[in-house]
């Protein structure tokens, strides 16, 4: 389970990394080099969680996608200095339950 977090945590770094500096380049004017950043750490995003001991990929992106909205939230709150309110944090926390229970949930 450890294991899988971090995957997941990884993964989603390089995802809303690559994405921020994509962003940056684009609208904020920054060098070619960030756009070019950004695209590698996109990429290894999908190397990343292709690492995942589960056997399906659809769950384990359609969790994954619960653990992305949280990292998310946090790098608006961190990066962008953009602070969560109540309803970012419940909608955060409801998408980790469904995470938890794609992931985790007893299988017939």
């Amino acid at each position: 389970m450890v294991s899988a977090l971090l995957l997941f945590l990884l993964a989603g770094l390089a995802e809303i990394g690559g994405g921020y500096l994509i962003w940056i380049w684009l609208r904020e004017g920054k060098p070619f080099y960030f756009g070019i950043m950004g695209a590698l750490l996109l990429a290894s995003y999908g190397v990343v969680a292709a690492f995942q001991t589960f056997p399906a990929f659809g769950r384990v992106y359609a969790a994954y996608g619960g653990v992305f909205i949280v990292l998310s939230v946090l790098w608006g709150w961190s990066v962008d200095r953009k602070v969560p309110d109540m309803y970012d944090w419940i909608g955060a926390c409801i998408c980790l339950v469904g995470v938890a229970v794609m992931l985790w949930g007893p299988r017939g």
